[in-house]
C-alpha cells in the first residue's frame, strides 16, 4: 500500500512540477501523433499523456489538439509553439540529416503545413504546380511567367510572392518563390530566398538555422 502511494505521489509531483516550454507536432497517424516536447520526441496515442504531461485529445489532417497544463489548443503540423511568455533571445532551428543524407523538415507556407527539403544550392523556394494548387497559390493568375534551370534543363515557371514562410520558430514574410510547371521538384525546396536571410551552419549531421538580428 505504501509503495502504491509513493508511486502515485511521484507521478503527481512530476506531472505538476514540469513546465513545458515548447511543443512541435512532427507527424500524424491514425489516432497517434509524433510530438516533440522540449527536445524530446514521443509517439502518443489519443487519450494518452507524454512523460512531460502533454495529453493528446484528437488528431486531424492538419495537426492535433493537445492539452497542456489544463489548456487545450490545436497545434498545426510542423509549427513550434512556445508555451511560456519568455521571448527567446534568438530564433533558431536545428535540422538533422535523414537516412538518405538529406535535410528534411516540416514548416508552413502562408499558414499551411508543408514538408521542406533544405537546399542551399537552390536560388529560391521552389515547388511544383500540384503543390502550389494544394496551398491555394494562384500562380497562373498572379505569377510572373519565367523559366528556371533544372537538372533536366530549362522549365517553364512562375515567380510568386509568398506571404509567409516558417520553419520552427523562424518566420519570414514576403518571400519570393518559383512554381515550376510539371512534377518537378518532388519535395518543396527551401532555397536561398529564405535561407539567405539566415545564418546557416553545418556541424556533423546537423544544420542550424539562426535568425539574423
Amino acid at each position: 500500500m505504501m509503495r502504491a502511494l509513493l508511486v502515485l505521489f511521484l507521478a503527481v509531483y512530476y506531472s505538476t512540477s514540469y513546465a513545458v516550454e515548447n511543443i512541435q507536432v512532427q507527424g500524424l497517424f491514425s489516432k497517434k501523433v509524433v510530438v516533440l516536447v522540449d527536445g524530446q520526441r514521443h509517439i502518443v496515442s489519443v487519450g494518452k499523456v507524454s512523460p512531460e504531461g502533454v495529453k493528446v485529445i484528437s488528431v486531424d489532417s492538419d495537426g492535433a489538439v493537445l492539452e497542456v497544463e489544463g489548456q487545450r489548443k490545436h497545434y498545426n503540423l510542423g509549427s513550434t509553439v512556445i508555451t511560456t511568455f519568455r521571448q527567446p533571445e534568438k530564433q533558431q532551428e536545428k535540422i538533422f540529416k535523414n537516412s538518405g543524407g538529406m535535410y528534411m523538415t516540416y514548416g508552413n507556407i502562408n499558414g499551411r503545413s508543408v514538408r521542406f527539403l533544405i537546399d542551399t544550392g537552390a536560388s529560391a523556394i521552389a515547388m511544383n504546380a500540384a503543390q502550389a494548387k494544394h496551398l491555394g497559390i494562384r500562380y497562373d493568375k498572379y505569377g510572373v511567367s519565367s523559366s528556371v534551370s533544372t537538372a533536366s534543363g530549362y522549365a517553364k515557371a512562375f515567380r510568386v510572392h509568398l506571404k509567409s514562410v516558417s520553419v520552427g520558430d523562424i518566420t519570414q514574410t514576403n518571400v519570393d518563390a518559383f512554381v515550376i510547371d510539371g512534377d518537378h521538384p518532388g519535395p518543396i525546396l527551401l532555397g536561398m530566398t529564405f535561407l539567405g536571410r539566415l545564418s546557416v551552419e553545418h556541424n556533423g549531421n546537423a544544420m542550424t538555422l539562426t535568425q539574423k538580428k
